[in-house]
C-alpha cells in the first residue's frame, strides 16, 4: 500500500483525505505521516499544497508554485517568512497531474508521468514514517526511530540553525542569468566557494578569510553550523575552532538561514524577523568584486563596485566581442590586452602553470586550444591560464596586479580588434570620420568668410559715404567721375582727356621720383627748411611740421593704393590718427612693397598701413584730377 499526494482536486478550503467515494474534511497532518498498513489507497489533497507541518507549525512541507504558475516544486517552507529553505525537485518542476508517493517499501519519491524526478532512495530500508521537525529538517525514520534520510544532509541553497555542514556535502545556488551557478563544499577540511565553470573556479575559502574569530589555533575542520549569531567551525570532537560573527543579535531562539544566492555570495537571514537580513550582518565574500560575476563576464569591477568593460572588448552592447576558443573556432586568433593591474578572483586559490616570461605564458595559452585568457605576474613570473572568465577586478595598486590578455579572432566577422596591443579598428575609423568632418566644416567656414568679405568689398561702406559727403562739402573740389564714366569717356582708357587742364600728372623726373627718400633722407637731419618755401617761417621743433611733411609724403606715393583718403588726411593733420612712416625705398622695392600691401588689402585686412587700402579709402580714386 502507498500514500499518494495529488496536486489537482480541491474540496472546500481544507486539507482533504479522500477515501474511495468519500470526501471528508480534516486538518493537516501534524508532525509525521506513515504509510498505511492493510488499508485502502489514500489521496492527499490541500488547496495550498502544504500537507505536512512541524509540531509547532513553524515549517511546512508540500508543493508551491514555481515561476510558471502551472508548474510546482516540492519543498520545505518557513511559514512566518514564507521563505523556501529546501527544495526536492529544483530544476525539474511537475504539473498538477503528477504525484508525490510514500510507498510501503519505505521509499519517498516524486513522479512526473512515468519518470521519477526525485527520490530519497530508501527503498527496502524499513522506513516507518516521515517527520518534519521544528528545526526545519525533514526526516525518514525507521522502526527504531533511527533517521534513514534527512533534508539537513541533502541541502539545496540554504543552511538552517544547528544544521551541520560536513565533508562531502554541497550547497548549490540557483543559476544566474548567464546560467552559471555557485556552490559551497569541503575541500581538504576547508569549506570553499566555487563558480561552476568547467572546470570549476574557486573564489573563497574559510581559512583564508581574515574576519573569522579564532578560538583554537590548530585542528582540521570537520563541520560548520549556524549558531545563535555566528557561523561556527568544529573539529571532529566538536571543539570550536573558529567562528564568523554575522550579527550582534545573540538569541538561541532565533532561527537563522544562510542562503547562497545566484550572485555567488552567502547571506544570513533572521527567519524570526520575516526572513530579512540586516545592514550590520556579514556577507561572504565581503567585497562584491570578489564574487565571480558581479559585473558580468570580462567586465572590470572597481573598488567602489563600479563596472566597466575593457576598451579592447567593448563593442556595442557586448563586453566580449571577438573572444574565441580555438577548440570551437576555425579562425586564427591573437591577443588583446585587458590592461595592467588587473586581478581575477580565482588567482589566489589556484596554482600557476609555471614560472615563465610573458612570451612563454602567451605561448602556453596559444598552444592550449581551450585557454581564453591569461594573467602574468611580471615580478614572480607566475602564469595563470583560464578556460572561462567571469568578472575581473581592478587592483588598488596597479603595480601589484597582473598583465592580462584574452584571445580574440583576427579574421572573419569577429575581427573587431587589430594588433596584439588590443587596439580596435573601430576607434581608428571614428577618428578618421571626426577629422574629415572637422576639415569639411573648416573649409565651409573659410568659404563663407571669403564670400562675406567679397560681398562687403562689393558694397559701398559707411566710411565711403561719409567721405563722399565730406569731399562734396569742400569748396573748389574738381568734378568727380565714376570709374565706368571715365572708362566710357576715354574709350576704355585709350584716349587722353583734356590734353591740358584735365591732364593727369606728368611723368616724374629721376630727381622727383626719388623725392620721398630725399625729403625723409633731410627731415631726419633737421634740414626741413630745405624742403619748404624760404618765405615760410616755422619752428623746426614744432611736431606739426614733421607731421605735415609725413602726410605730404603719403599723399604723393606713386601707387595710388598707398595714398590716404582725404578723411584720413584730415584725421592725421588734426592729430586724431597716427601717421605711420611713409615708404622711402627704391622704385623696384617700392613697387614690390605696394603690390604686397595691395594683395593684403584685397583679403580685407583693415589694420596698420593697410588701413589706407580699405573700401572707405578707395572711393577717393573716383576723383578725376590729381590728388
Amino acid at each position: 500500500m502507498e500514500i499518494q499526494f495529488f496536486l489537482g482536486l480541491v474540496c472546500a478550503t481544507y486539507l482533504i483525505i479522500v477515501f474511495p467515494d468519500t470526501c471528508t474534511a480534516s486538518t493537516q497532518s501534524i508532525g509525521q505521516i506513515s504509510p498505511p498498513f492493510g488499508g485502502s489507497q489514500m489521496n492527499w489533497i490541500d488547496n495550498q499544497g502544504l500537507f505536512l507541518l512541524s509540531k509547532s507549525s513553524k515549517f511546512a512541507f508540500g508543493f508551491y508554485t514555481a515561476q510558471d504558475v502551472t508548474s510546482f516544486l516540492l519543498g520545505i517552507i518557513h511559514v512566518d517568512s514564507s521563505r523556501v529553505v529546501w527544495t526536492a525537485n529544483r530544476g525539474s518542476p511537475v504539473t498538477n497531474s503528477d504525484t508525490f508517493m510514500f510507498g510501503n517499501d519505505g521509499n519517498a519519491y516524486l513522479e512526473s508521468g512515468s519518470a521519477v524526478v526525485w527520490s530519497t532512495n530508501t527503498s527496502g530500508k524499513g522506513a516507518a514514517s516521515m517527520e518534519l521537525q521544528d528545526s526545519g529538517n525533514l526526516v525518514l525514520l525507521g522502526n527504531d526511530s533511527r533517521p534513514l534520510w534527512q533534508s539537513f544532509g541533502n541541502p539545496t541553497d540554504t543552511l538552517l540553525s544547528d544544521q551541520n555542514f560536513t565533508d562531502g556535502m554541497k550547497l548549490i545556488s540557483s543559476p544566474n542569468s548567464n546560467n552559471l551557478s555557485f556552490y559551497l563544499e569541503f575541500e581538504s577540511g576547508d569549506p570553499m566557494f566555487y563558480a561552476n565553470f568547467q572546470p570549476p573556479q574557486p573564489y573563497w575559502s574559510m581559512q583564508g578569510d581574515t574576519r573569522k574569530t579564532i578560538n583554537k589555533v590548530s585542528g582540521d575542520i570537520y563541520s560548520v553550523a549556524l549558531g545563535s549569531n555566528s557561523w561556527q567551525a568544529y573539529d571532529q570532537s566538536h571543539a570550536l575552532i573558529w567562528q564568523f560573527i554575522f550579527s550582534q543579535a545573540s538569541d538561541p531562539n532565533i532561527t537563522w538561514a544562510a542562503v547562497l544566492g545566484n550572485d555567488g555570495s552567502l547571506s544570513f537571514f533572521n527567519l524570526e524577523n520575516g526572513g530579512q537580513g540586516g545592514a550590520e550582518q556579514m556577507r561572504i565574500p565581503q567585497d562584491s568584486c570578489q564574487t565571480p560575476e558581479y559585473c558580468g563576464p570580462y567586465s572590470i569591477c572597481y573598488s567602489n563596485n563600479r563596472c566597466q568593460c575593457p576598451a579592447a572588448l567593448n563593442f556595442g552592447s557586448t563586453c566580449n566581442a571577438g573572444t574565441v576558443s580555438q577548440c570551437s573556432s576555425n579562425s586564427s586568433v591573437e591577443y588583446a590586452s585587458i590592461g595592467d593591474g588587473i586581478g581575477y578572483f580565482a588567482i589566489d586559490f589556484v596554482s600557476p602553470i609555471a614560472e615563465s616570461t610573458l612570451t612563454g605564458c602567451k605561448q602556453s595559452c596559444m598552444t592550449n586550444c581551450s585557454c581564453v585568457a591569461l594573467f602574468f605576474d611580471e615580478k614572480s613570473g607566475k602564469c595563470f591560464l583560464f578556460d572561462n572568465i567571469g568578472s575581473l577586478r581592478q587592483s588598488d595598486n596597479k603595480s601589484a596586479g597582473y598583465v592580462s590578455f584574452v584571445k580574440i579572432s583576427s579574421s572573419g566577422t569577429n575581427n573587431v580588434q587589430e594588433g596584439s596591443s588590443g587596439k580596435k579598428r573601430f576607434p581608428i575609423v571614428v577618428v578618421i570620420i571626426v577629422l574629415t568632418t572637422l576639415v569639411v566644416i573648416a573649409a565651409l567656414i573659410c568659404l563663407g568668410v571669403r564670400h562675406m568679405r567679397r560681398k562687403k568689398l562689393s558694397e559701398p561702406s559707411q566710411a565711403s559715404s561719409e567721405e563722399d559727403t565730406f569731399l562734396e562739402n569742400l569748396s573748389g573740389m574738381p568734378v568727380r567721375f565714376s570709374y565706368r564714366e571715365l572708362q566710357t569717356a576715354t574709350n576704355n582708357f585709350s584716349v587722353k582727356l583734356g590734353q591740358g587742364g584735365k591732364n593727369f600728372v606728368p611723368a616724374m623726373s629721376s630727381e622727383k621720383a626719388h623725392f620721398p627718400s630725399y625729403a625723409f633722407k633731410m627731415m631726419e637731419e633737421g634740414k626741413m627748411q630745405q624742403l619748404l618755401d624760404a618765405k615760410i617761417q616755422f619752428d623746426e621743433k614744432d611736431e606739426r611740421v614733421r607731421i605735415a611733411i609725413k602726410v605730404a609724403l603719403w599723399c604723393i606715393q606713386e601707387d595710388m593704393h598707398l595714398r590716404p583718403s582725404m578723411t584720413k588726411v584730415v584725421q592725421m593733420l588734426e592729430g586724431l590718427s597716427d601717421v605711420p612712416q611713409p615708404p622711402v625705398s627704391s622704385q623696384l622695392g617700392f613697387r614690390l612693397y605696394s603690390n604686397f600691401l595691395k594683395s593684403v588689402s584685397e583679403e580685407g585686412t583693415s589694420s596698420g598701413q593697410s588701413d589706407y587700402n580699405s573700401t572707405a579709402i578707395l572711393s577717393a580714386v573716383r576723383l578725376s584730377g590729381p590728388r
